[in-house]
């Protein structure tokens, strides 16, 4: 085997390593950020993806699953806007129509899935990654390219948004898994 073929071989086989050791957990990432087992498991794949294209800027960096995290959290916050821009146009097609509906569909129980999806993009982030994943303040701003600041923010808020929606009681428990 030749130089370059070596190299690409060891390359292959680090990526392959990288993936069987992450892949599970940008799916989980991606599901607590989007609520849809589907969408997180093809977004991990499509990170994944882009991560092979990036190799050597992936492999170099100094926190690589960081990086990865970083990937799923910016491919997440694309299909939201997408989905949100959708939502417009098919809420600009109904409002059309001459009649509407008086009350909202209020579901009866409100579970943590349910509850985190009601949250802004970044608050969810921050809350999944700090409570869930158990990643410091400065971890968080690292995966989500913000300041440590903003980090702190964006969970109090988002957990005050939580427990505002869920019961104080309710969230609690969820701050209270973290070790």
């Amino acid at each position: 085997m030749s130089a370059p073929d070596a190299e690409t071989g060891d390359r292959e086989a680090e990526f392959r390593a990288f993936f069987e050791r992450h892949y599970a957990e940008l799916a989980r990432l991606a599901h607590l950020l989007t609520g849809e087992t589907d969408a997180a498991d093809d977004l991990a794949a499509d990170a994944m993806l882009a991560l092979w294209r990036r190799w050597d800027r992936v492999r170099a960096a100094e926190h690589p699953a960081a990086y990865a995290r970083g990937v799923v959290a910016n491919l997440v916050r694309t299909r939201i806007r997408g989905a949100v821009r959708e939502r417009r146009r098919i809420a600009a097609f109904w409002d059309r129509r001459p009649e509407h509906v008086e009350g909202p569909d209020v579901p009866a129980v409100v579970d943590v899935r349910t509850a985190l999806c009601a949250l802004p993009f970044r608050k969810r982030a921050c809350v999944v990654l700090r409570h869930a994943f158990d990643l410091s303040e400065r971890d968080t701003a690292l995966v989500l390219g913000v300041s440590v600041g903003t980090v702190k923010s964006q969970t109090a808020r988002g957990m005050k948004e939580l427990q505002r929606l869920l019961g104080d009681r309710a969230a609690t428990e969820l701050a209270a898994r973290r070790p």
